[in-house]
């Protein structure tokens, strides 16, 4: 292991030396590793991404790697720059992008000071309301109730029974069946499941599932080892209405947005009134 890190530390070394004869530049205290045209490679560049870990070996190795991207790279760079004629072109698109970047930052650090994400749920609701043609459902959608038992499971009669009754009853019956017989017990009367979930649950073919949903609301399956009941107490198809409790999240999401678009159209409105009042927004004749 001593040798290893001898070996590391002689590479390191002797690339330094290798830029040592560029001491009339101004390093900053950083040690020169490799020189390309006056511009430079640092030791501490190269140990600032070194992974953790790694032995000596490896170590150079993925220095003499980093080295060498680091040379093809500068070397493609400024080959590009001999050789891209509308050099202007570029300096306005890195204008703009830089500009773009200022903007973001200035807004996000705009948003955390002065504009809170707090949502009532009485705004999400009205806006839920009002703008209901944009909440469509993308998925079959159901809500019901499901049990899977054994084949061999006693009481399957009652099961059957249970399951279309819908009564809070027999409902209570099938809870207190499944601790003792079912495999699955699914209550979901009040939430909504999607078909694709609901049919990865029994031996209904998935591409096949919404067809038969939409045909069939109690469902009695069997295999070789288990008995599958479903009862669909509601269906809604792709595009319809999303229920408001699904929608929920995306409507705040969208609150969030409106109330950030308005907010910088406020402080952009606020930054032009100001500067006209200031006069420093002046318009050429010919306008």
């Amino acid at each position: 292991m001593i040798d290893k890190i001898r070996t590391y530390c002689l590479f390191l070394l002797a690339l330094s030396g290798i830029a040592s004869c560029s001491q009339e530049h101004d390093h900053h205290g950083k040690t020169p590793l490799v020189e390309l045209d006056g511009q430079f490679l640092y030791k501490e560049d190269l140990e600032a991404v070194q992974p953790l870990g790694l032995s000596a070996d490896d170590s150079v190795l993925f220095a003499s790697h980093f080295i060498r991207n680091w040379l093809e790279d500068l070397l493609l760079y400024e080959q590009a720059k001999r050789n891209i004629p509308d050099k202007e072109a570029i300096d306005l698109r890195v204008s703009n992008y830089r500009k773009a970047l200022i903007v973001h930052d200035y807004q996000q650090a705009l948003i955390a000071q002065q504009l809170s994400e707090e949502i009532s749920e009485e705004e999400i609701t009205a806006y839920y309301k009002a703008h209901s043609d944009l909440f469509k459902v993308e998925k079959p959608l159901i809500r019901g109730l499901f049990i899977k038992v054994p084949l061999k499971a006693p009481g399957l009669s009652n099961v059957r029974r249970w399951y279309k009754a819908r009564t809070p009853e027999a409902v209570e019956q099938l809870e207190k069946y499944s601790l003792k017989s079912a495999v699955k017990y699914d209550y979901f009367y009040d939430r909504w499941l999607t078909v694709s979930e609901v049919a990865a649950m029994m031996p209904l073919p998935v591409d096949e599932a919404d067809a038969y949903l939409k045909r069939h609301k109690q469902i009695e399956l069997k295999d070789t080892a288990y008995c599958y009941y479903l009862d669909v107490s509601d269906y809604l198809p792709v595009g319809a209405q999303e229920p408001e409790e699904l929608a929920r999240p995306e409507a705040r999401s969208m609150l969030i947005n409106l109330k950030q678009v308005q907010f910088f159209q406020r402080v952009k409105n606020d930054l032009y009134e100001s500067a006209v009042q200031h006069g420093r927004i002046v318009y050429s004749e010919s306008q």
